[in-house]
This record gives structure tokens, C-alpha cells and sequence, in this order.
């Protein structure tokens, strides 16, 4: 799992040390996402590995516009100055982005909405939505 800067072998290594592994980890084919030790640690901990095809750019777009609109609706605006300033920002934001912002790939539709017109009647959740400040 060698590295230039060794990042992704420490974020690997912290990732896999809390109690909660992640169910699935999504990677692109770099040889440090697959050598035998990245994914060993991976299997180890339960998790499912999925990695995108190879030129396969596109596999990541719903993520990309999410991080995307995150970086530029609410890190860059806020220019947080502490993690606690990002955490707090970052928990408003996410219930907005999800169940109040209007999303023009899901014709002008909430992602909880989509999400919860696709569930059995008996099993919607009850949702709290906190509002965000613009």
C-alpha cells in the first residue's frame, strides 16, 4: 500500500480502527486500492469492496455533485476557522441538502423525497428536518 505521502495507507489505518466499519468501500483501481493489504484489511473488518471500471469516470458523479455542492454551498461560503465550527455547519447542512434543497437531476424533488416515494406505505420513517441558515 505504498504511497507517495502515505495518506491513503493512514486514513485506511484510522478508518479501520473505529468500532464502526464501513459496509461497503467504494475506490477507484489505483494499485494502492488494490493491493492484497488494502483489501485484506477491508475484508477483515466485514466490509464489501466495490471499485469503479476501469475509465469509468461517470460511476462517481452522484458523489462528485454532492461533494461538489457541499465544498461550494456551505464550506467555501462559511470558511470555517475550527472543526467544531465544521461539524456544527456540516450537520445543518446535510439535513437540508437532503430534505429541503431542490435538486434539478430529480426534477426539482428532495432526495428524501425520491427515496421515500420509493418505500412501502407501512415502512416511511418519520423524519426531523432542521432548518438550514442561508
Amino acid at each position: 500500500m505504498a504511497t507517495p505521502n502515505g495518506y491513503s495507507r493512514q486514513f485506511n489505518q484510522q478508518l479501520l480502527r473505529v468500532e464502526a466499519a464501513p459496509v461497503i468501500c467504494n475506490s477507484d483501481q489505483g494499485s494502492h486500492c488494490t493491493s492484497p493489504q488494502y483489501t485484506r484489511r477491508l475484508l477483515n473488518v466485514g466490509s464489501h469492496i466495490s471499485m469503479d471500471g476501469r475509465g469509468r469516470a461517470l460511476d462517481n458523479i452522484f458523489t462528485e455533485r454532492l461533494w461538489r455542492s457541499v465544498k461550494y454551498e456551505e464550506v467555501y461560503l462559511k470558511d470555517y476557522e475550527t472543526p467544531r465550527q465544521a461539524r456544527q455547519g456540516l450537520s445543518a447542512y446535510f439535513p437540508f441538502y437532503n430534505n429541503r434543497r431542490l435538486h434539478q437531476s430529480l426534477d426539482y424533488r428532495t432526495p428524501a423525497e425520491l427515496y421515500l416515494a420509493l418505500l412501502p406505505p407501512a415502512s416511511v420513517p418519520l423524519l426531523t428536518v432542521k432548518e438550514h441558515e442561508c
